[in-house]
């Protein structure tokens, strides 16, 4: 049997001759043993009972440093910073903080403190686009974990985010999460061992889930919500909600009804993620708040109670990025966006111009005589969409005029709901970028009006070159600039075709060197997930996309410039599309100059003499940028704005009597001219209006502006002290590489490190390359990989050198365990030690105990008088001196085993040390714990003694 003390939590023991720290487990005959600066992959299980002499557990400890381990003060600092760096269970509030592989913005502590004030965390996060709601989210997962709240997790989200979100969560937490959809089941369930009762969604505990995969079926959804994790993430949630205005099935409704039954565990943990909280319906706005608490469906948002704001305030927040720029004074490095207009005019392309009027006559004369209301109005919605065709490419025209399906179509009744709304319009969250030939189909045209259309079509497809095409030319034009100023643009296109097309003119005019792509719907989610990331290793690049890829997916880390080449007829398009780059993690790009810019050019294309475009720019979407920026807020005008469009359509282009008013000689509209439309203009600016008040109000209250900073800032200081900042980070591995004989070198943006001559082990844990570009920056300068503190080339660099200090066979070449030298920053004799501490920390509601670790810095000074202890803020500044002269060795000899000798009647000292510490944790954690509501108590127990990693003696300079 092994004897009890060796089984106590956080006691350092030897096994197998590798040095471990015991760990709490929940099986008394189980012993948990982790090795010493380890992860938790590393892990050991030890089965008491079968465990053999030869296998015996042996209680150990650190030698006290002698007179071998004397070496250069210099290297000190390196043994501390490595040791703390090394550190994965850390002895804070914030559990997760060691286990993270980068530090995150204080900003995004806030939801992590609303988590930890609830029992069960019920979270809606709607901060804005590109503020780091994934960073949110993943936090609040890694702290619940920590914390053994929950054991097992998955994300829902749309499939095309599914291996986003898995590297996210293996870059970020080092996770391995499993993707389940309907291409990966199989191999997933041929890796299950075990009976007939496990399947994907009780065998991994995490998991990434398509949503698309789980929302229907007869026996996914049931096996899902059968064996829910512990905790579900919901991403774009705005995908998930049910419409209460009035009852419609749709993709939305069957994801919000998998949702619904999810939430109605009451001990769920659920988390739900949009920057689009509020699409201008309120009753979807509730729907998403009632699966945080059904009691929010039956609130009036319009006129809250104070007791109801607050109740909604513990579980919502939304915060624009201008409010959290500068919070806790930390800035914050979004990137610089401006925004220009491109105009363009079709009648200077005579040819095009001739076209468009063509359209517009055929449009205007499409026959409605003699058919019901619906028939007519399904019969306009055609001639719009062969309008917005034409309007957006020649290529996208010609695919409209020519395609006739009709012949191999089964009828298809026509309901009153699909006619209410106008489909050419695109619903706020609708990523469509099909042709729409389905609704021309469906117009039931007479033959004369098909042949009139075969022959617009062949005139369309003349004029698919850069020389007729005056659009496509300034677009060219405007993309070869970026390239030539060393930028990386993105080309939305509302078509397939149209992004087909500027692709294929985009490749004959720019240099060969430059990668372009086309991505659109017709690609499969991996097939545009390998595409982008192969089109990131060409340093010249363009992405040509549909708005399949404006919502969700992150292309900040390769692009920084945006073009509309097709204006949304929905103004909430164009800020999704460039929350694509235009977020926190942009990296800049690099000038022809070699300097760094952090800004992102968007530009709008718009023709001047096309009527729809100059309304949608000028009276719609001016508009609502103007009260965001102003007001800073989002406007969403939703559904709204398909009746408003409606009427815009109808008064600009349908309407022939008033055909001349509208235009000038130059095909300029003139608003001043038409009652209707100026009455159009109080209309839309009215629904705006209303649309900013709602966002404003809402906004207000759920800004969280109470959580003050500096409630924040003690802990995050602590955090920082206890396992390393990311200076500390890169001094030390700079200094820890130099020492190993690595050949790094600084360059702008960050650092190279040259393998020429490393050691094998260095060279593997870096990667593929001979010379590997590195940046402790977060975002990551272009080019560069980031290197954080859990990066396997770190976490082997402290290793290293930990291991060559504690080597007593080692001669040069490692940091200092024992060091004497003069220096003029200390008066008298001083002595500094390094301590490694392990605390347990133990959660009285739960039973639940973690092994923490770190670093504590001692000292003292000897007088006449006696002995003087120094503050830890004292030590850490003699740690850093930097003139410490060297003395002979025979006399470092002599000193040491001198001051040697004091340290067994300071032993009690040493142990108070510890035990004041731990006092001041129990502290931090009760203030935690009182700052976030919580009842129950949590004490921090000192593993004793205290290891000594390191001692230092200095002596001051004689006076001359």
């Amino acid at each position: 049997m092994i004897e009890s003390k060796l089984k106590k939590p956080g006691k350092l023991v030897k096994f197998r001759g590798r040095r471990c720290v015991v760990q709490p487990s929940s099986d008394h005959e189980m012993i948990l043993l982790k090795p010493l600066g380890g992860s938790d992959d590393e892990m050991i299980s030890v089965f008491e009972p079968i465990l053999q002499a030869y296998d015996k557990i042996e209680d150990d400890q650190f030698e006290l440093p002698d007179k071998s381990d004397l070496d250069s003060f210099l290297t000190a600092k390196l043994l501390y910073d490595a040791a703390r760096l090394s550190f994965r269970q850390v002895s804070g509030p914030f559990r997760c903080m060691g286990k993270l592989s980068f530090r995150p913005r204080s900003y995004q502590l806030v939801p992590l403190i609303m988590a930890l004030k609830q029992a069960v965390t019920r979270l809606l996060i709607a901060d804005d686009v590109g503020v780091g709601k994934t960073i949110e989210a993943i936090l609040i997962l890694r702290e619940l974990l920590e914390r053994g709240t929950i054991k097992s997790f998955a994300v829902l989200c749309p499939p095309h985010l599914c291996e986003q979100w898995q590297k996210e969560l293996a870059d970020k937490l080092d996770i391995d999460a499993v993707i389940v959809r309907s291409s990966t089941v199989a191999g997933l369930e041929r890796k299950i061992v075990g009976d007939d009762t496990l399947n994907v969604f009780n065998y991994y505990p995490y998991q990434v889930v398509s949503v698309d995969y789980v929302k229907n079926g007869s026996t996914k959804m049931p096996a899902f919500l059968k064996d829910v994790p512990d905790l579900v993430i919901v991403d774009e949630a705005h995908t998930c909600t049910k419409n209460l205005d009035f009852k419609k099935v749709s993709q939305n409704q069957q994801r919000y009804e998998l949702l619904e039954k999810i939430a109605k565990n009451e001990h769920q943990h659920l988390v739900l993620l949009t920057a689009t909280p509020h699409s201008g319906k309120d009753g979807e706005f509730k729907s998403l708040l009632g699966l945080v608490n059904p009691d929010f469906e039956g609130y009036d948002f319009s006129n809250l109670t104070i007791a109801e704001k607050r109740k909604v305030a513990a579980q919502f927040i939304q915060r624009k990025r201008k409010n959290i720029e500068k919070w806790l004074e930390e800035e914050t490095p979004f990137p610089k966006r401006t925004t220009e207009e491109l105009p363009y005019t079709l009648s200077s392309s005579s040819d095009y111009f001739k076209l468009y009027q063509d359209v517009l006559k055929f449009a205007r004369g499409i026959n409605t005589e003699g058919i019901t209301e619906n028939k007519a109005r399904i019969k306009y919605f055609a001639a719009l969409s062969l309008l917005r065709g034409v309007m957006s490419s020649p290529a996208a025209g010609y695919e409209m005029l020519q395609k006739r399906k009709s012949k191999i179509l089964e009828p298809i009744e026509i309901t009153d709901d699909e006619v209410k709304d106008n489909p050419i319009v695109e619903r706020w969250d609708e990523q469509s970028d099909s042709e729409q030939i389905e609704i021309i189909d469906r117009a039931d045209l007479s033959d004369n009006e098909w042949n009139t259309l075969h022959k617009l079509a062949q005139k369309a497809i003349e004029l698919t070159t850069i020389e007729k095409d005056n659009k496509v030319r300034l677009g060219a034009e405007q993309i070869k600039l970026w390239i030539n100023k060393g930028q990386s643009p993105i080309v939305f296109c509302r078509f397939i075709a149209t992004a087909q097309y500027v692709a294929k003119i985009l490749r004959s005019y720019l240099p060969k060197d430059v990668d372009i792509r086309a991505i659109t719907s017709e690609l499969s989610d991996e097939e545009r997930r390998e595409k982008i990331e192969e089109m990131a290793k060409s340093p010249k690049r363009v992405l040509v996309a549909t708005d399949c890829l404006s919502e969700g997916i992150n292309l900040q880390d390769k692009f920084n410039a945006i073009l509309h080449y097709d204006l949304p007829w929905n103004p909430n398009r164009l800020e999704q599309r460039e929350g694509r780059v235009d977020r926190y993690g942009q990296p800049g790009w690099v000038d022809k100059n070699g300097t760094l810019q952090n800004t992102i050019d968007v530009k709008v294309l718009f023709g001047e003499d096309n009527p729809i475009d100059v309304v949608v720019l000028k009276i719609i979407i001016e508009k609502i940028q103007r009260i965001q920026n102003t007001s800073g807020v989002s406007i969403a005008l939703a559904d709204n704005n398909r009746s408003v469009m409606d009427k815009v359509l109808k008064e600009v282009l349908l309407n022939p009597e008033k055909a001349q008013n509208q235009f000038s000689k130059q095909m300029k509209l003139d608003f001043g001219t038409s009652a209707e439309l100026d009455e159009l203009d109080v209309e839309i600016t009215n629904e705006i209006e209303t649309a900013r008040e709602k966002a404003e109000k809402i906004r207000s209250i759920f800004a969280h502006e109470s959580i003050m900073p500096e409630e924040v800032k003690k802990d995050l200081h602590e955090v920082d002290e206890a396992i390393g900042d990311v200076a500390t980070l890169e001094a030390f591995v700079l200094a820890a590489s130099k020492l190993l004989g690595a050949n790094v070198e600084a360059v702008p943006g960050g650092y190279v490190f040259k393998k020429t001559n490393m050691d094998d082990w260095m060279a593997s844990a870096l990667g593929q390359g001979d010379k590997i570009h590195f940046s402790f920056q977060s975002p990551t300068p272009q080019g560069f990989r980031y290197l954080g503190r859990n990066h396997r080339f770190v976490e082997q660099l402290c290793h290293r050198i930990i291991a060559n200090s504690l080597d007593k066979e080692r001669k040069g070449n490692k940091a200092a365990r024992a060091a004497v030298f003069r220096t003029d920053a200390v008066s008298t004799q001083t002595t500094l030690i390094q301590f490694r501490v392990r605390n347990v920390i133990r959660e009285i509601s739960k039973q639940h105990e973690m092994v923490s670790e770190e670093m504590f810095l001692w000292g003292y000074e000897q007088t006449p008088e006696g002995i003087f202890t120094l503050t830890m803020d004292k030590c850490k500044e003699l740690l850093h001196t930097s003139n410490a002269l060297d003395i002979s060795k025979e006399r470092q000899e002599i000193i040491f085993e001198k001051e040697l000798q004091h340290f067994q009647s300071l032993h009690p000292d040493f142990i108070k040390v510890v035990a004041d510490r731990s006092e001041e944790l129990v502290n931090a954690h009760t203030r935690f714990a009182k700052y976030i509501g919580a009842k129950r108590f949590e004490a921090v127990i000192p593993v004793l003694p205290p290891d000594i990693l390191g001692v230092y003696v200095l002596i001051p300079n004689p006076k001359i």
